[in-house]
């Protein structure tokens, strides 16, 4: 029989008779996650100062460049040189990836006096350009001690930055009840909080310091130094420098990135970030040569770790990491520290007015050592 009761659809449009069925749930779309931070982790210590500085130190330098091509390339024994004051006489020295080797016996001011074939091995040319390698210097016995040679450490920095987000809920807001949420300050404090770890992450890898006035004042904002503009001796572009040409992302450029790193430094880089095109990319260099078993139900196509020569690294997908670039770091050497006493916290403002005002702030700074242990791949392929 049909039914003659009274239904939901007869309350009217507007429904004044039936209550609100909401979700006790808000949902944020907005993309807030953090994955390079996350991957290098807490600082060991705080900063002391809003200019942080740190000390970096290299060994002797071990290898040259030939200035000009000898006269007589196989048999000229004065080598004109870059900096010959890194010489010293017993010095064996091979030039480039020749098989001979040479005997330092002087040194003046703009060349080293050489041995040809030392030990019976045969001369081979010598050209400008070509790297002098020395392997090692052979003191005579009973010699009296030489003069002290050293490097000068230097001192590295980079300023802290500000960030704050305002909090500002009126009093008629705190009193009503609320879908979703309990205390609307608490929410608001979270949400800024979100936004400004969004924010420390993108100013960790692209921010940079003003030309002038860098300590900050009335009318100059203090900011920090990123990664991305610290990086110098391994800035690798596709068909420059020697670098392998072609502007998609390769295993060859990858890893010609990591092998020239590895010849700069005695970094291990460990992470690779990128942004989500350049992360399909690493995770397609495999795909010729998957296999799955007949009874896999799971189809896997992602690269979360990358193996190669020059060591282990883990491939960090950031959204903020630029499109066009592979960033490579050596995570021991980064640190993100806070300001002491100013990391992410509430600071509420005295009320002048009917609502309660505060501040979700923190004051962080980037140091960033050995920027020669670090690398960078730009202007790759986006589309």
């Amino acid at each position: 029989m049909p039914f003659t009761g009274k239904a939901t659809y007869s309350a009217g449009a507007s429904l004044p008779e039936i209550a609100e069925d909401v979700s006790d749930l808000v949902g944020i779309v907005s993309p807030f996650e953090t994955p390079l931070l996350d991957a290098i982790g807490d600082p060991q210590v705080e900063a002391r100062s809003t200019h942080h500085e740190w000390l970096e130190d290299t060994l002797l330098p071990n290898t040259d460049t030939v200035t000009t091509t000898p006269t007589n390339p196989q048999t000229d024994t004065e080598i004109e040189v870059d900096h010959p004051d890194r010489f010293r006489v017993g010095d064996q020295v091979r030039c480039g990836d020749s098989e001979e080797l040479l005997l330092v016996t002087a040194v003046g001011s703009s060349t080293v006096t050489v041995t040809r074939g030392y030990g019976g091995t045969t001369a081979e040319d010598i050209a400008a350009g070509d790297t002098m390698h020395i392997l090692g210097n052979a003191s005579l016995e009973g010699q009296d001690a030489d003069a002290a040679r050293f490097t000068v450490r230097t001192r590295r920095s980079n300023w802290t930055q500000i960030f704050s987000k305002t909090v500002l809920v009126s009093g008629s807001e705190l009193a009503v009840r609320h879908l979703g949420l309990a205390d609307e300050v608490d929410f608001q404090k979270a949400k800024a909080l979100r936004e400004l770890l969004r924010d420390l992450e993108n100013t960790i890898l692209g921010g940079i310091s003003p030309e002038a006035d860098r300590i900050g004042s009335e009318t100059v904002r203090r900011t920090m130094n990123g990664i991305l503009p610290q990086l110098a001796t391994n800035r690798f572009v596709p068909g420059t420098g020697g670098f392998p040409s072609g502007n998609d992302l390769d295993e060859a450029k990858l890893n010609t990135a990591l092998r020239l790193i590895w010849e700069q430094s005695s970094g291990q880089v460990d992470l690779i970030a990128v942004n989500g095109y350049q992360k399909r990319v690493i995770s397609q260099f495999g795909a010729g040569s998957r296999a799955y078993a007949p009874d896999d139900p799971r189809f896997t196509s992602q690269v979360a770790i990358y193996e190669s020569d020059f060591g282990v690294q883990r491939v960090v997908l950031s959204r903020w990491v630029p499109r066009d670039a592979v960033v490579l770091l050596d995570s021991s050497r980064i640190q993100i520290l806070p300001l002491a006493g100013r990391s992410f916290h509430y600071r509420p403002l005295a009320v002048t007015g009917d609502f309660e005002k505060g501040q979700v702030l923190g004051e962080y700074t980037l140091e960033l050592r050995n920027e020669a242990a670090h690398g960078v791949i730009r202007g790759l392929d986006t589309a």
